[in-house]
């Protein structure tokens, strides 16, 4: 495999490789220069235009691959005897590498876009053998005598539906074969259940016809037990087909039992692209089959060359590589897996659920938070000593926090490949599977370290937003006015909503009102600048609106943070009332302001008469004998809500005084903070957060403010009491105002009352 393309004899396979050398010189002088104007560098496998900078770096081993493609264009060009011979070594060559390689010994090899279509094509192969009549009878042969596929519950999601589709079989021809449930891993397939929906089915008349095992599961890469299974269908002359990426371990020095027992299995399924980091490569499907006629009905063999080209990218990038640097791609994600699952035993609070495969390269792992008296393993059956209920919101509080680490650590470690899944026992959890991204993303050691790193780092958050949710409902379930809504899919300190006075409980339609006093809400608890993050959202199962608490990094007052959440909704709700009565108020003291102002303008006419309506004998009338008519107005007082005369505006040339407006409500608890505390926190008091030179500062500074909040504001001077503050005025002073309050006319001391109508008109 590794000898230079130069020393093969045909001339047509000599001037291919030294062309393909100098492609390969191109590719190491890769960089160059561009215009100095923009002052930027340009890697020439970067496409101009708008893809430039977008189109992910690949290597030089992914730029071979992509040559493959283009010289597979150009070689099918030459004529049909060259090109016969040139595609029958390659497809030769690749066949015999890859078998070596995955020690599968006189195998033939079906190279295929698709990574599902080998397996279909493998079907159709085995319906073929075993049925010698479908070729001319079709589906009559297989009415008599039902074919029946088995899969594991663990396999590839829609992989059946798929083989039915590609087959034109029915559904009823799957045969889904469950995990184990008692004894080893619940990934597994269930050997002696599976005997007995064989032994049930050949007594019904059917015939069994193919199982598809896994040598690493998609989900958590657990292996089934291979050997076992190969014994089962020698008995029961059932063809078996394995894949799954442990496949790849295969090519390494040392590999497990159960991975080693799938090189006497019948066809297997490798995808070689991911595995090495190599684009647009196909997957291949190694299969042992002596008929092959039957091979070619089966769509596993073509004559067509361009069939056969499908096979040059991988044959390139093989030789590119070489078995050593085969062998190293697979060994290093290998060793990325161990790497992590060593340094997560070591964890706290970090469950491993692939602890018995020592040998998979996949990592499953979760976040896990123990109960009192229950087991800290995730199993099906729920706690005796705990309700189904409580277990279930258990369930769903630790899926949506490990939903929302599994975001976090992909973001902050692009390079670790991180995938989130939801599995059916165990939960929502998160996947490290280098096998698969590791030479794509190039993910190092080092990455592993700064994914445990950011792992501790966020355990905090998720311990004490977890502790602190219970208590958030008992707060929100005693206040008046709020109801706790149970998200399940909401992975922070929990969500609330505030029920005003015209809310309909029963109906899950969009409520406008509220939906205005929770925005206001929201933008209130923002203008606030804590530390824990606010959103509104519609409530679960519901178009309502609801206030969503985020993440606690630390120690929240769970009791100051509910009770600011009511006050400033009740406020709200009260202000938008006030609002809405003062235009209702306002509109009826425009309307009957118009009505006295009419009644009093007829008044005017009776009193003046009617000749001095009249302009020239008006004048001259109302200059013999002037009518002395006082300015008649109304003003509304919008404190009162009431339509008062202007006529005391007019001859005192002030207003009178209004009444008070209501204060605003507040909370009851009005916490004092220390300088740069924010809100939320619990008091620092006797913490050892405290630095030795701000300690005492901060703690006389909270008690002078607990001091003078403490101390009542004296409404008067008692008789015999200290002396006034010479800045305080003279007591005859404050009887005259006293008296001006109570009716007396003092222009100066009722300016606020002025301003305040202009301001709200």
């Amino acid at each position: 495999m590794d000898a230079s393309l130069e020393k093969i004899a045909d001339p047509t396979l000599a001037e291919m490789g030294k062309n393909l050398k100098e492609a390969m010189k191109m590719l190491e002088h890769s960089q160059r220069r561009t215009e100095e104007e923009n002052g930027k560098k340009l890697v020439s496998g970067d496409i101009p235009g708008p893809l430039q900078g977008r189109i992910q770096n690949i290597g030089e081993q992914g730029h071979i691959a992509l040559l493959g493609h283009s010289l597979g264009a150009y070689i099918s060009t030459l004529d049909k005897e060259k090109l016969r011979k040139l595609t029958t070594r390659i497809l030769s060559d690749t066949t015999l590498w890859l078998c070596r390689i995955f020690r599968y010994e006189n195998g033939c090899a079906y190279f295929h876009e698709e990574e599902r279509e080998g397996l279909a094509k493998i079907c159709r192969l085995a319906l073929h053998s075993c049925y010698e009549d479908f070729v001319v009878d079709g589906f009559n042969v297989l009415y008599n005598k039902k074919p029946v596929i088995y899969l594991s519950a663990a396999a590839r999601p829609g992989l059946g539906q798929y083989l039915c589709n590609q087959l034109g079989l029915p559904f009823p021809c799957l045969c889904r074969v469950p995990c184990n449930t008692m004894f080893g891993s619940q990934h597994q397939m269930d050997v002696a259940f599976l005997e007995k929906l064989i032994k049930e089915d050949v007594e019904r008349g059917k015939l069994p016809l193919l199982l598809v095992a896994n040598a690493g599961t998609a989900a958590v890469g657990h292996t089934d037990k291979i050997g076992r299974l190969k014994e089962l269908c020698e008995q029961y002359g059932i063809w078996l087909h394995v894949e799954g990426v442990n496949l790849a371990t295969l090519a390494l020095g040392y590999v497990s039992s159960s991975v080693l027992a799938a090189t006497k299995c019948d066809s297997m399924t490798l995808t070689p692209g991911p595995w090495l980091g190599l684009p647009a490569v196909p997957a291949v499907t190694l299969y042992k089959h002596d008929d092959p006629a039957l091979t070619l009905v089966a769509g596993l063999t073509s004559n067509k060359p361009a069939d056969k080209l499908r096979a040059l990218p991988l044959w390139l990038s093989l030789q590119y590589l070489g078995l050593d640097g085969i062998v190293e791609r697979i060994k290093h994600a290998c060793q990325l897996s161990q790497r992590l699952q060593e340094s997560l035993k070591k964890v706290n609070h970090i469950k491993i659920l692939v602890e018995d495969e020592l040998s998979s390269p996949v990592v499953v792992f979760r976040f896990f938070q123990e109960l009192p008296g229950s087991d800290p393993v995730p199993t099906a059956v729920p706690v005796p000593n705990m309700a189904p209920s409580t277990v279930g919101r258990e369930r769903h509080s630790c899926d949506a926090l490990n939903r929302w680490l599994g975001e976090q650590l992909k973001q902050l470690v692009p390079a670790s490949g991180l995938t989130v899944m939801d599995l059916e026992v165990e939960g929502v959890c998160i996947r490290f599977s280098p096998l698969t991204t590791a030479a794509v993303l190039g993910t190092r050691g080092e990455d592993v370290d700064q994914l445990v790193a950011c792992i501790q780092s966020k355990l905090p958050v998720l311990t004490c937003t977890l502790q602190l949710r219970e208590e958030f409902k008992q707060e929100v379930t005693g206040t008046a006015g709020l109801l706790y809504v149970d998200d399940p899919n909401w992975p922070g300190i929990g969500v609330v909503r505030y029920e005003h006075a015209n809310d309909d409980k029963n109906s899950l339609k969009l409520d406008p009102e509220g939906e205005k006093i929770h925005a206001g809400l929201l933008k209130k608890l923002h203008e606030l600048e804590s530390d824990l993050t606010f959103k509104m959202g519609p409530e679960y199962k519901s178009m309502k609106s609801c206030i969503y608490i985020g993440m606690a990094s630390d120690d929240v007052d769970i009791s100051e943070l509910v009770e600011t959440i009511a006050v400033t909704a009740r406020e709200i709700e009260e202000n938008s009332r006030l609002l809405e009565n003062m235009t209702e108020v306002v509109r009826k003291g425009i309307q009957e302001a118009q009505v006295q102002l009419q009644k009093a303008n007829e008044e005017r006419l009776l009193e003046e008469g009617v000749l001095r309506q009249i302009p020239v004998v008006g004048s001259v009338l109302n200059w013999f004998s002037p009518v002395q008519a006082s300015q008649k107005g109304r003003t509304f007082n919008l404190t009162a809500g009431s339509l008062e005369s202007t006529e005391h505006t007019y001859v005192y040339k002030a207003q009178g005084a209004g009444v008070t407006p209501p204060q605003t409500p507040s909370g009851t608890r009005a916490k004092q903070r220390l300088p740069g505390q924010k809100p939320f926190k619990r008091s620092l008091r006797g913490s050892d957060a405290l630095s030795e030179t701000s300690s005492v500062s901060h703690v006389e500074d909270l008690e002078k403010l607990e001091h003078l909040s403490g101390v009542p504001e004296p409404d008067g001077l008692e008789p015999g009491g200290p002396e006034p503050h010479p800045g305080a005025p003279p007591p005859q002073e404050a009887e005259l105002t006293g008296a001006f309050q109570n009716g007396a006319q003092r222009p100066e001391d009722d300016r606020p009352q002025v301003e305040e109508p202009e301001s709200l008109r």
